[in-house]
């Protein structure tokens, strides 16, 4: 029992503690004071829950000596917010005091600077991440839609398929057509590569003369004509607004749909020949006469001025125009009456002139004969000629004779004026353009029931761009728009946009006139999107040609597909090659594409960044490996070797993938050389040494590990060599640091085991050996020393281990002692 002595001296212990670490004041009572304190306790009992727990917490806090009313109020005014916050300088007497306020304010301000600070900027960098990830995946999916500003809308399939474009070959995602469009591309890049002169034209011309599709057969020629007034220096704005371009347009235009209609005519008389009555006499004269006989009924209403042997003469005349034949035309006029006699000068002059335009005098003569007495005439062929020749009352639309589309357009490309474009009473290209495309447009001309032909009305009034779009989004004709586009494109004569984020088809502001721009860029890469999984070497000799248009940030759009193709499709040997046993790279399909072995390599290196910047490091270290960039490889095989180094490999895991391509790697460099730095690859021979240390502590083979690991001289065995240690410790890479917590770990286990293998293990041979060496004691002391240097070296070294590591450390050495 205790006596009354040892319970003085434990409440006087009791009063001690209570004196110190205590920030509160003692409180002293007296009796009065306590039966005071224990009737206000009395009083506040009821029958709530809450209250009973107050009464309980204050008998059990009163019973220790606090106030529990006094505690509470200054507990309330605590506030926790103003934890981090600097604490206010105090006025206090002992100079040790202040200078503990401000360096406790000092910490604390710049903790919660730097708190601020590493919030800002991850926040900054959170949003940069999330920005370029939104502009990647948008650029994505706009390339892959139709590029549409209004509703798509399902044509029906056309009544006649050719046979061979639904034939697959094999895998791959390409029709005929599309194969035999990529097969023209691939022989356009093969002599862009060699500096052969080709026209890529020629090659889609081809292609187009076995199509089944007769309007598409039929407008490639056309297009072939447009590369003898393209193929200048100056930008397509320039080219297609002078007036030398725009002549020479309208003509090629003019002529497409007069040979069209001669066609037309040929064919009408060829199938009525017994009521075309044609005769034997070859030309354009008699086989418009044959025409008439079946396209004008006998007795017809309203023309005026005769026949000729039953033929309308107006009628002929037009005809012969609509045809393409002035000189037949000429001929009709002749047999026009003696009082319209001044007319066959007029148009003698017309058909005369170079640009289809008689002089300002005679076509003002002209004009006031069409407003006296030719604009009340019946005859619409009449008023039509008269309108053709002197570019009269440019409102009318003749609807008697424009009929169809082609010839409401050949009539208005007629009546086009470019050299008197300030004239109030002439249309120029620009208004036409406006008229068709914004005024009229896809309703009007029924644009999905007939694609391609509200497609030629959009080409052949100078609309490129706007026509290439539309037909683009007409699945049955994308591969012809997309290769009409390329033309356009080779010959400069394509407006294309500046900017790859823009929609399909924009409008220039910088261009008085409507001129409008296409982003042929997302035109290519919307069509290869079809067929880059399937069909990579396509993909890549359409990407080729995107090599001009140059990014904001520097390099090519080529380069920028390729890299994108690669990390899609994943094929890396066959696009980029592959490094041989030896050292020598095999070719890939880029390297078709350069002349010089530094673009190829400058392209490897691109894709392997965007492979790093997507965090497929394996993938970038094969490539920056065939890039010959073997600094960056050893880079990035350090940092993924020290996030795994310590683990413990089995077949197949992420460890044993990079222990076998680490070897690799390090066998060729030491066989073949390499332009790494000193530094990085001391740091990753370290690690593969590494790699075997921590193989062989998995292992159970300590001896062995424990040889290795004093063999590499990263931590001390002895006393004497941890200052050594430590002064080498400064010099290692932070991915050195890294693994080492796990490496003093592993020593330290390796040297426990080994320490309790002495005190179980004592009756064996080989301890009774050690025993006439020395006994077991010496052992255990030269373990315990050993283990004593890793925990000095562990505190010495200037890096903050994890939490646990040195407690762990401390254990293992007091459990050997």
């Amino acid at each position: 029992m205790s006596n009354f002595s040892d319970l003085l001296q434990q409440a006087e212990q009791l009063t001690a503690d209570m004196d110190s670490g205590w920030e509160l004041p003692r409180i002293d009572r007296n009796l009065h004071q306590l039966a005071e304190a224990g009737q206000r306790l009395l009083s506040r009992s009821s029958t709530t829950a809450g209250e009973r727990a107050d009464v309980k917490a204050s008998i059990l806090l009163g019973s220790k000596g606090f106030d529990v009313p006094k505690l509470s109020e200054k507990l309330d005014q605590l506030d926790t917010t103003k934890t981090f916050e600097p604490i206010e300088p105090v006025r206090e007497t002992d100079i040790q005091g202040f200078l503990r306020n401000e360096r406790e304010n000092a910490i604390l301000s710049a903790i919660e600077e730097a708190r601020k600070s590493t919030f800002a900027q991850s926040k900054k960098y959170q949003w940069s991440c999330m920005e370029s990830e939104l502009e990647q995946e948008k650029e994505k999916i706009f390339n892959s839609l139709l590029g549409a500003q209004e509703s798509v809308e399902f044509l029906p399939e056309p009544e006649v398929f050719s046979a061979s474009s639904l034939n697959m070959h094999g895998r791959s995602a390409l029709d005929a057509t599309e194969l035999a469009y990529a097969r023209q591309v691939y022989i356009h890049n093969e002599a862009a590569v060699t500096g052969m002169p080709h026209n890529i034209v020629d090659g889609f011309l081809e292609v187009a003369d076995r199509l089944e599709e007769k309007s598409v057969r039929d407008f490639w020629p056309f297009i072939k004509d447009l590369g003898e007034i393209g193929h200048s220096r100056e930008s397509p704005h320039k080219i297609r607004f002078s007036p030398e371009f725009q002549v020479q347009f309208l003509e090629r235009a003019r002529h497409f749909l007069e040979e069209r209609y001669l066609r037309y005519v040929q064919e009408t008389v060829y199938d009525n020949l017994q009521s075309a009555q044609l005769g034997g006499v070859p030309g354009t004269f008699p086989l418009v006469k044959s025409f008439l006989k079946i396209k004008l009924p006998h007795g017809a209403q309203g023309l005026e001025d005769g026949d000729l042997d039953g033929t309308p003469i107006w009628p002929l005349i037009y005809y012969c125009m609509r045809c393409g034949d002035p000189d037949s035309a000429l001929q009709a006029v002749g047999y026009i009456p003696q009082h319209l006699s001044d007319f066959k000068d007029f148009f003698r002059e017309y058909i005369n002139s170079d640009r289809r335009r008689i002089n300002p005098s005679t076509e003002s003569k002209v004009r006031l004969q069409y407003r006296r007495s030719v604009r009340t005439s019946q005859d619409p062929f009449k008023r039509a000629v008269y309108c053709l020749v002197g570019h009269c009352d440019l409102a009318d639309n003749h609807q008697e004779l424009a009929t169809k589309t082609e010839d409401y357009l050949w009539l208005k490309l007629s009546l086009v004026s470019v050299d008197q474009s300030d004239a109030q009473d002439e249309m120029t290209l620009d208004q036409l353009q406006i008229l068709l495309l914004e005024q009229f447009g896809e309703t009007h001309f029924g644009a999905y029931q007939q694609p391609f032909l509200y497609f030629m009305v959009l080409f052949l009034t100078g609309q490129f761009e706007a026509a290439v779009e539309f037909l683009s989004r007409v699945e049955f004709f994308r591969s012809h728009a997309v290769h009409i586009a390329i033309s356009l494109y080779e010959m400069g004569l394509l407006a294309v946009s500046e900017s790859l984020q823009t929609q399909l088809l924009t409008t220039d502001p910088s261009t008085p006139q409507p001129f409008r721009q296409l982003n042929f860029a997302r035109l290519i890469m919307s069509y290869t999107r079809k067929f880059e999984m399937t069909d990579p070497r396509e993909a890549l000799q359409y990407f080729y040609l995107l090599r001009n248009i140059k990014r904001p940030h520097g390099g090519d759009l080529f380069m920028e597909c390729v890299s994108e193709l690669v990390l899609e499709t994943r094929e890396f040997e066959m696009l980029l090659g592959k490094l041989e046993p030896n050292g020598t790279r095999k070719p890939g399909c880029i390297d078709k594409f350069q002349r010089d072995r530094q673009d190829t390599q400058a392209i490897i290196e691109r894709v392997a960044k965007d492979t790093e910047e997507k965090g497929l490091f394996e993938e970038a270290i094969r490539l920056y490996d065939l890039a010959k960039n073997h600094d960056k490889t050893i880079e990035l095989m350090n940092k993924l070797i020290s996030q795994v180094v310590s683990t413990c490999g089995a077949p197949q895991s992420p460890r044993d993938r990079l222990h076998n391509m680490a070897v690799e790697i390090a066998d060729r460099y030491r066989a073949q050389g390499h332009n790494a730095s000193q530094s990085r690859m001391s740091t990753f021979f370290l690690l593969l040494d590494l790699m075997q240390f921590f193989d062989l502590y998995h292992g159970n083979q300590t001896d062995t590990a424990l040889d290795v690991i004093q063999k590499l001289k990263l931590v001390p065995l002895s006393s004497e060599t941890v200052e050594e240690r430590v002064a080498a410790f400064r010099q290692y890479n932070d991915e050195i640091r890294r693994v080492l917590p796990d490496v003093l770990l592993a020593t330290m286990n390796i040297l426990y085991t080994k320490y309790r293998g002495t005190k179980s293990s004592g009756q064996s041979p080989l301890l009774d050996r050690r025993r006439d060496d020395g006994g077991m004691e010496q052992l255990r002391m030269i373990l315990r020393r050993q283990a004593r240097s890793l925990l000095t070296f562990a505190g010495l070294i200037p890096y903050r281990m994890p939490g646990d590591t040195n407690a762990r450390l401390v254990q293992m050495e007091v459990l050997m002692n």
